[in-house]
């Protein structure tokens, strides 16, 4: 591991593939307040490749996805964003509920992203979002309120939703959240079918067995406290100090992760 909590990876075919993301020397902080709830961020990110953002609750996951999607500017260091477009799915229980649309209309919107103002979503973009609701499993489910939907059932559709976008980079906040097993297995293939097809993915995740399934993994606790493939940046120590109290049973209950998955 190089000095920063970085590490090199070795897939021979990564250079050839396209820069999505160059973060360096990242860091935020939110209006009104005088800490950074984020610093001393670098990685990159290429297409076809997936990357854990690994971290214990309010460790900075959520704020680098905000970052990267434009809601919440830098307040030092680089960000570039090379692709362009970028698609965000966030976590269902921050999605707004008490709208009377159906899950189609929620997937619709993806459309939204990629036309110029002075348009509205057409028919083929409404078929597409009817494509992209059934790579998620619920194309029987396309004209269903999208609030009378399980929590799972919502995650899939926010997920169609950034399909629709057609974004070269994905930024995924805890997306397997609430999904049953064969709910999960489907999205698991997806994300494996996205990377493959050259779009980048980043997912936000406390859970050390997603983390292990990425080929990067970014490892946060406010600072950043490593990068790279997850048999070398995964290590004892990293893990110690990604989630500390939480590992020993000392931390917040309230923000402690439901499962940080298995330690190495």
């Amino acid at each position: 591991m190089r000095d920063g909590g970085m590490s090199e990876p070795h897939d021979a075919d990564a250079s050839r593939r396209p820069l999505l993301v160059v973060a360096d020397s990242l860091a935020a902080t939110y209006p009104g307040s005088d800490a950074p709830a984020l610093a001393s961020v670098t990685f990159e990110l290429r297409g076809g490749q997936r990357l854990a953002v690994l971290g214990p609750n309010g460790g900075g996951k959520s704020t680098l996805l905000r970052v990267l999607s434009g809601q919440l500017q830098p307040s030092f260091g680089k960000l570039e964003l090379p692709a362009g477009r970028v698609a965000l799915v966030p976590q269902t229980e921050r999605s707004r509920l008490d709208f009377p649309v159906s899950a189609l209309d929620v997937a619709t919107l993806g459309a939204v992203a990629r036309l110029p103002w002075y348009r509205r979503p057409s028919r083929a973009d409404r078929a597409l979002a009817l494509d992209a609701l059934g790579r998620v499993g619920l194309a029987d489910r396309a004209h269903r309120t999208y609030g009378d939907l399980s929590g799972g059932q919502r995650q899939r559709v926010l997920v169609a939703r950034a399909l629709v976008q057609d974004a070269p980079l994905l930024l995924l906040d805890e997306p397997f959240s609430g999904l049953d097993a064969p709910s999960r297995r489907r999205l698991e293939l997806l994300l494996e079918e996205l990377a493959g097809a050259g779009r980048g993915l980043l997912l936000a995740t406390h859970d050390l067995d997603q983390a292990r399934a990425c080929e990067l993994v970014l490892c946060l606790n406010r600072v950043q406290l490593a990068f790279g493939e997850p048999e070398r940046a995964l290590t004892p120590q990293v893990v110690e100090r990604t989630y500390g109290a939480w590992l020993h049973g000392t931390g917040d209950p309230e923000e402690q992760p439901a499962s940080p998955g298995r330690t190495p």
